[in-house]
């Protein structure tokens, strides 16, 4: 081999040489923090699945203890579900169940207590906004219920709003709730006979199927 060509190989080392004593710290940093990253990503990912797994176990204690008719049991369970950290849909749908159950079984404050933790948005929002304004108007809290579905206007809650300006004395206003919940169902379907039934109470006339909007 020619003098130069060692020449050439001992300048690329040293070149190679200096460049990891100037970069060689961020480099090592770049693989560790790379690998950190990595690591950490499968850690979060274990304690995902593993905190959505006992999220599942706390809510089938709810479902068992609702099940069995055991609230006591069922409500120990709720909280407990309430406080996991990765409960998501799981304390929605467990209140639900309980709230449902302690009303079957005669519980109103305490269902009432269940619907009012359960913070959901969305369409289930509004679900669990009926629900809880139907039990406060059978708990002679009709003016709370008014003020819950205030500003909701689909045919459901203006049925429901018109129950709570009933209970309240407010015939011209159930009327008009009544109404407005009436032009919104369909000739025919289930639940129209019993709204046609509730205006008719309130001072109102069923309009004729051709009047409807």
């Amino acid at each position: 081999m020619a003098i130069d060509d060692l020449l050439d190989e001992h300048e690329q080392g040293e070149r190679v040489r200096s460049w990891l004593r100037n970069n060689g710290a961020g480099l090592i940093g770049g693989v560790v923090v790379g690998l950190g990253l990595i690591y950490g990503w499968q850690w979060w990912q274990t304690q995902q699945h593993s905190a959505a797994a006992d999220a599942g176990r706390r809510y089938d204690a709810v479902v068992k203890g609702v099940e069995a008719g055991k609230l006591d049991d069922a409500s120990k369970a709720m909280q407990e579900l309430t406080a996991s950290k990765s409960a998501g849909i799981y304390v929605d749908l467990a209140a639900l169940d309980l709230a449902k159950a302690q009303v079957d079984a005669g519980k109103n404050d305490e269902a009432i207590k269940t619907l009012r933790g359960i913070h959901a948005d969305g369409p289930l929002k509004q679900v669990v906004d009926q629900r809880l304004a139907k039990l406060l108007i059978e708990s002679n809290q009709a003016a709370d219920a008014a003020k819950l579905l205030a500003d909701r206007q689909d045919g459901i809650s203006l049925e429901i709003r018109g129950d709570a300006a009933q209970a309240q004395g407010k015939r011209d206003d159930a009327r008009d709730l009544y109404a407005k919940a009436l032009a919104q169902v369909a000739v025919g379907a289930p639940q129209r006979a019993l709204l046609e039934v509730k205006l008719t109470d309130a001072g109102g006339t069923v309009p004729e199927p051709a009047e409807q909007i």
